[in-house]
């Protein structure tokens, strides 16, 4: 029994002896844990003004890079290139250096970059400076007044082909939204009275109201119908139909056509022969010329068919009489203003007078822009170098209409008396 005993109280004490080891454990790894857990609270606050401090350090730089980028507008690449020629040496053009390299004053010059202002400025972006308007008009002109190549004209003005090509056409296509209707419109009741008084006292040739003559402008073979743009000269073009007043201004035109085209299939296909035709275009303003009564006409070469509103020349068939010569003399003198118009016009805007390597549409696009540039010019009393007058190709022949005389054919004879007279 005292056997018992022993063993029971030495388990007993074994397990109090356990028990107690046990409890100096736990308590020592409570100690511990609150120990860890204080060093990983330090940590964690010193992790966190670390990152404090990073992130205020990326507020300073952020702060201080943007304030650059207020000072320095982003860019793309870009390749530099010489812009001494337009930013020094044009600044101090005079006045017949201008005319010589832009065909016009610089006072005509600002007047048109205004009147193109709203068709052409364009703005910066964040990531580029724009080309100034000035420039743009300039690489426009230069373009019309030589025929240059793009790539030329981009050296001298020190930008890309591709910005010389989007020059020229936002230039034709804003000159023929803006100078186009202003510059070259149809004259009203009282602008027709004027320059048939005008024709008169300069020609002696009553309610004679302008001259209608086509002009062959040369192109590169389009991809499209070549054979319809070869003319009788054995070259490639378009054709500009022109009607001028006494002193050389465009008054109406017409561009675009093949040049293989009659003058007077051009003539017919035209707005002004639907309006001519039907009586709507010239004012009902007679007068007696030998004994007829008579509207506003124009004058032609024999290419166009003889009309009540289109005088023309008689045929030299052998047989003319002093009347008929004497006629023929007064209609030819007055009709060379228009021949005279289509060299001042080439003349001064060389593009025209070249092959012109440009796309078809953008060709008829610069030749409306530079009749109306002509008529800018000598509006402004721009001067004229007679050596800007080089020899062109020669204007391919037109044969004379056939069959086409419905009308006009006592007008004629009376303005043949009255001229006799």
């Amino acid at each position: 029994m005292e056997d018992v005993e022993a063993i029971v109280y030495l388990f007993l004490g074994v397990w109090l002896v356990i028990t107690a080891r046990r409890k100096v454990i736990t308590a020592s790894r409570k100690v511990m844990f609150q120990s860890r857990l204080r060093i990983a609270r330090r940590d964690a606050e010193e992790a966190d003004e670390r990152v404090l401090e990073v992130l205020q350090r990326c507020r300073d730089y952020n702060r201080t890079y943007y304030s650059k980028l207020r000072r320095r507008r982003p860019c793309v690449w870009m390749l530099d290139r010489a812009t001494e020629w337009w930013s020094v040496i044009v600044p101090s053009f005079t006045y017949t250096q201008w005319v010589d390299n832009f065909r016009m004053s610089e006072e005509t010059y600002t007047y048109l970059c205004n009147k193109l202002r709203p068709a052409m400025e364009r703005r910066d972006t964040t990531f580029r400076v724009c080309i100034p308007l000035k420039k743009r008009v300039a690489i426009a002109l230069w373009k019309l007044a030589t025929g240059s190549e793009y790539r030329s004209i981009g050296h001298i003005f020190g930008v890309s082909n591709t910005t010389v090509c989007r020059c020229v056409r936002d230039f034709c296509a804003a000159a023929e939204a803006l100078l186009v209707p202003e510059l070259i419109r149809s004259p009203d009741r009282q602008k027709f009275a004027e320059m048939a008084a005008y024709t008169e006292n300069r020609w002696g040739l009553p309610q004679c109201v302008g001259a209608i003559d086509g002009s062959h402008i040369p192109i590169l073979a389009p991809q499209e119908y070549h054979c319809d743009y070869f003319n009788q000269k054995g070259w490639h073009s378009i054709v500009l139909q022109g009607v001028v007043d006494g002193k050389g201004h465009f008054w109406n035109v017409f561009a675009g056509m093949p040049g293989s085209m009659h003058d007077a299939r051009v003539l017919r296909l035209s707005s002004l022969w639907e309006l001519a035709s039907r009586g709507n275009y010239f004012p009902p303003c007679t007068r007696d010329i030998g004994g007829v009564n008579a509207g506003y006409y124009m004058l032609g070469d024999n290419a166009y068919p003889l009309q009540s509103w289109l005088l023309k020349p008689f045929p030299d068939t052998g047989r003319l009489t002093a009347e008929h010569v004497v006629y023929n003399k007064n209609i030819c003198s007055a009709r060379v203003v228009v021949e005279n118009a289509f060299g001042r016009l080439k003349g001064r805007w060389r593009c025209l007078m070249k092959r012109n390597d440009c796309d078809v549409k953008l060709v008829k696009s610069m030749v409306l822009t530079c009749c109306a540039l002509h008529n800018l010019c000598e509006s402004h009393g721009e001067a004229y170098d007679d050596g800007w007058n080089a020899p062109a190709a020669a204007e391919p022949g037109v044969a004379a209409a056939q069959g086409a005389e419905e009308e006009g054919t006592d007008i004629r004879e009376g303005l043949m008396r009255y001229l006799n007279t």
